[in-house]
C-alpha cells in the first residue's frame, strides 16, 4: 500500500441540462492540507442540513487525517424559475376593464404595465423534491470525488516517499562516518590526557592511574550505542515507508527518537578536537537532515 500525502484537490462540474429534471447544475469540490487530526468543512447551500450529515459520514470512512474542504456550490442562473402573480395580473386586467366601461372611454390592457407592477413578477424557489433531487446526485458524484482527491495524495506520496528516502541515505552516510571515526577519538582522548598529565606532574605519573582515567573518559564519550540505536531507527523508517499506509504519526515519533540520539552523541564529542570537530560535523548534518525530514512528514496520512 503506497504513502499518501494528505494535500490533494478535486472538483467536478454538474451541468443542469445534464443532471435530471428540476434540479440545479452545480460545482462540487474537494481540498485537503495536512492536520494532526481530521478536521472536516463543509460548505453548503442553506437548508441542506441532513446532506450534510450524510457527507461528514462518507468523509470519516474514506479520510483519516487532513484538514479537509466541501463546497458545493449551485448555478444560480439554474436555482430559480421566474413566473407571474396571477392573481395580481387579472385584477390588474379586471379594474381597466371596469374602468374603461365606467369613463366610456376606449384602449386595451398593457401587459407590460402589468408585469411592472410591484409584486407582479415572482421567483419560484424550489421545493422539497428539488432539494432531494440535488442530495441524491450530490452523493452519487461523492466516491468518484474521493477517488480523484486520493489519486492526486497517493501521487504527493510517491514524491515525498522519495524525498525521504533520500534523506534516510544520507543519515546513513553520516552516521557511518562518525562510527569510522570513533577509532580515531578514542586515540584522542588517551593523548589530550597524557599531555595534560605530563604537564602537571612530568614524567613521573602511574601510567595505571592513566588508564583508568582514559577508560572513564572513553566510557563517557562511546557513542556506539547511539550509533546503532540511530541505524536501527533508520531502518525501521525504511520498513514503514515501504509496508505504506497511515504511517505518518510513526514515522514522527521515530523521528523524535532519531534527534534524541544526534543530540547524545553531539554531547558526548563536543569537547574533543581533531577528528572529534569532524564528528561535530557530522551530528550537525544528522540533525540538519531529521529536521529536513520532519517538514516532509508533515504532509503525510
Amino acid at each position: 500500500m503506497p504513502i499518501s500525502s494528505m494535500t490533494g484537490f478535486a472538483q467536478m462540474q454538474v451541468r443542469a441540462a445534464a443532471s435530471g429534471q428540476g434540479q440545479p447544475g452545480y460545482t462540487l469540490a474537494l481540498k485537503s492540507v495536512n492536520h494532526r487530526f481530521l478536521d472536516l468543512q463543509l460548505r453548503l447551500p442553506s437548508g441542506m442540513d441532513a446532506l450534510e450529515m450524510e457527507l461528514r459520514k462518507i468523509l470519516k470512512d474514506s479520510l483519516v487525517r487532513g484538514h479537509v474542504e466541501l463546497t458545493l456550490s449551485i448555478d444560480r442562473s439554474t436555482q430559480q424559475r421566474v413566473g407571474y402573480n396571477q392573481e395580481l395580473v387579472n385584477a390588474y386586467v379586471a379594474a381597466f376593464g371596469a374602468a374603461r366601461e365606467a369613463l366610456g372611454l376606449g384602449g386595451e390592457p398593457d401587459l407590460n404595465a402589468a408585469l411592472r407592477l410591484p409584486g407582479a413578477l415572482q421567483s419560484e424557489n424550489r421545493g422539497d423534491e428539488d432539494v432531494a433531487a440535488l442530495a441524491a446526485s450530490v452523493l452519487e458524484r461523492v466516491p468518484e470525488l474521493l477517488v480523484q482527491l486520493k489519486v492526486m495524495r497517493a501521487r504527493e506520496g510517491e514524491s515525498l516517499e522519495m524525498i525521504l528516502l533520500e534523506i534516510l541515505t544520507r543519515l546513513s552516510e553520516a552516521s557511518d562516518g562518525v562510527a569510522e571515526l570513533i577509532p580515531e577519538v578514542e586515540k584522542r582522548y588517551q593523548e589530550r590526557l597524557t599531555q595534560r598529565l605530563t604537564a602537571a606532574v612530568g614524567q613521573e605519573f602511574n601510567r595505571q592511574r592513566l588508564l583508568e582515567e582514559v577508560a572513564i573518559l572513553v566510557d563517557r564519550s562511546d557513542v556506539s550505542e547511539e550509533l546503532a540505536r540511530m541505524s536501527t531507527h533508520i531502518e525501521h523508517f525504511r520498513d514503514l515507508l515501504y509496508a505504506g499506509g497511515e504511517v505518518g504519526k510513526k514515522l514522527d515519533f521515530l523521528l523524535q527518537e532519531m534527534n534524541r540520539e544526534a543530540n547524545t552523541l553531539l554531547s558526548k564529542t563536543s569537547s574533543v578536537g581533531g577528528k572529534g570537530t569532524r564528528v561535530t560535523e557530522l551530528g550537525l548534518a544528522m540533525k540538519a537532515e531529521i529536521e529536513k525530514a520532519r517538514e516532509q512528514i508533515q504532509n503525510l496520512e
